[in-house]
């Protein structure tokens, strides 16, 4: 029998990950998907652009006490970072079918434009919008939300899926001071601004609203050679998450709910650019999915969560630990998934 790669896991452990980059490439366990119903699709078009009744601009401004908040019902507002590629860009157009609106923006202009240019030539011009923002920076995070704001007035979901690996796949002591200001910045410092301003808008918005961050490979503490401070990094964030949901409880706000995402293995353009080790193609080939696969499972457990009106937090992961172990043992039983993607060695 074939000997496994060197590279441990158990069932229990939330994720399994050889190789990761800005759309946070690894396997965990799931919730189950709760597929959205026709009846729920007809009746996304009896509301307002913004899913509510029209409101006063006083009232929209107002703080609202934890105890006081309104249903949230589709269309949903929703916000998304780091949404013109990947995974990001393929959870737009997933939320997009499901007739939301949605805001999607990056820190390219051009990417911005051309992504919102296909988005819109699909969905309409009335659906989804675009800007400019670097999470790295206060003020453009501000400027984020003052956008969503003139555009949809309320945000109902906010995902935080903008991150960095600086395309470096190296180890630590070959990393230039740049590449690793880029990964911290990006995915610690930028999360932590998105967070902050996210939660300040929600707060003062009478439904309340749910934040998703996207963790990644090094989330559960396994090591990530060749990328140790993107791993660290998202292990940072299930840390932040969880002082954040602590925050909301001390507080006894219970409209605004932090939760964790987890996309799994994702086939774009950053994983493949660090596809050149043995191992990295294994995982790939039998673990990776494309991100239009991900996006399609993981948008209707998102929207279940406001369609529940749940407001306890909750970890949705796209891939099981039995099913990875049964897509691993298919792989060394009868040779499936070889080349799906990479040609092995």
């Amino acid at each position: 029998m074939a000997i496994l790669p060197s590279v441990a896991f158990s069932l229990s452990s939330p994720s399994l990950s050889p190789l990761s980059g800005t759309d946070n490439y690894f396997i965990s366990t799931s919730i189950s998907r709760q597929p959205l119903h026709a009846a729920s699709h007809r009746r996304l078009h009896l509301y307002s652009r913004s899913g509510l009744p029209t409101i006063s601009a006083s009232n929209s401004e107002a703080s609202v006490s934890s105890s006081s908040s309104e249903p949230m019902v589709p269309p949903y507002n929703v916000l998304i970072t780091g949404s013109t590629k990947g995974i990001g860009y393929a959870l737009a157009k997933e939320f997009l079918k499901a007739g939301d609106n949605v805001i999607i923006c990056s820190r390219s202009a051009e990417r911005v434009k051309s992504a919102l240019q296909n988005l819109r030539g699909e969905f309409g011009e009335l659906h989804v919008w675009g800007t400019k923002c670097d999470v790295r920076q206060g003020d453009d995070v501000k400027n984020l939300v003052s956008f969503a704001k003139e555009k949809l007035e309320y945000i109902d979901i906010w995902i935080n899926n903008a991150g960095s690996n600086a395309y470096s796949y190296k180890p630590l002591s070959e990393a230039s001071d740049d590449d690793l200001i880029e990964v911290v910045t990006t995915n610690t410092l930028g999360l932590m601004i998105c967070c902050r301003e996210a939660i300040k808008k929600m707060l003062n918005q009478p439904r309340g609203g749910h934040i998703f961050n996207i963790d990644g490979a090094g989330s559960d503490g396994r090591p990530t050679p060749r990328f140790a401070a993107y791993g660290a990094t998202k292990r940072s964030v299930v840390h932040l998450t969880k002082s954040l949901q602590a925050e909301l409880r001390m507080q006894d706000v219970k409209n605004v709910i932090v939760h964790n995402l987890s996309p799994g293995m994702v086939t774009t353009d950053l994983l493949m650019s660090g596809a050149n080790t043995k191992q990295a193609k294994f995982f790939i080939n039998v673990l990776a999915e494309p991100a239009e696969v991900v996006a399609e499972y993981l948008v209707p457990s998102i929207r279940s969560v406001p369609a529940n009106g749940s407001t306890k937090p909750t970890y949705i992961r796209f891939l099981t630990g039995l099913k990875a172990y049964s897509q691993i043992f298919s792989r060394f039983a009868f040779g499936a998934r070889r080349n799906r993607y990479l040609l092995e060695d």
